[in-house]
């Protein structure tokens, strides 16, 4: 099954990719291998949610901003394969969360990134990860995700 039809399975679209909000490109190829910039959770080119997890944020919500970013950063893989088919394997998933001093569940948080990437892609989305707790992430995001990713040849 193509990933465009597992999208479809799932009810997902996958978005346009993010414009850059500095000095950078969303994606780029070296090899056989893409590296992301770090994505937001931009719906429409804005942020339906700011501010840090743990004071303001819950973490189901944050969760499901995760899940937004992973999207975004799928959509910037795909931008520069030329198709989310030639995805061989998810290398590394990094996750970000702005973080409330007292706030420690980055790990639940960082969930929503690695189920997406699952969902869509099956078991070449099996991934290591890093759940990183920050004191803040560019426009007051509660979340920020990068993918590493292995294409096939």
């Amino acid at each position: 099954m193509s990933v465009a039809d597992r999208l479809a399975e799932l009810g997902i679209e996958l978005p346009g990719v993010a414009a850059p909000v500095a000095a950078y490109v969303p994606a780029v190829v070296t090899g056989r291998y893409v590296y992301t910039a770090g994505q937001l959770p931009f719906v429409d080119g804005a942020l339906p949610v700011t501010g840090k997890v743990g004071a303001g944020v819950d973490a189901e919500t944050a969760t499901a901003q995760a899940r937004v970013a992973a999207l975004n950063a799928l959509a910037a893989v795909g931008s520069v394969a030329g198709s989310l088919d030639r995805v061989a394997r998810v290398v590394k998933v990094t996750v970000f969360v702005a973080s409330d001093a007292s706030f420690t569940g980055q790990p639940g948080v960082a969930n929503g990134a690695s189920t997406l990437v699952g969902e869509v892609l099956g078991d070449a989305g099996v991934h290591a990860r890093s759940a990183v707790g920050v004191a803040v992430l560019p426009l007051d995001a509660p979340v920020e995700v990068e993918l590493v990713v292995e294409l096939t040849a």
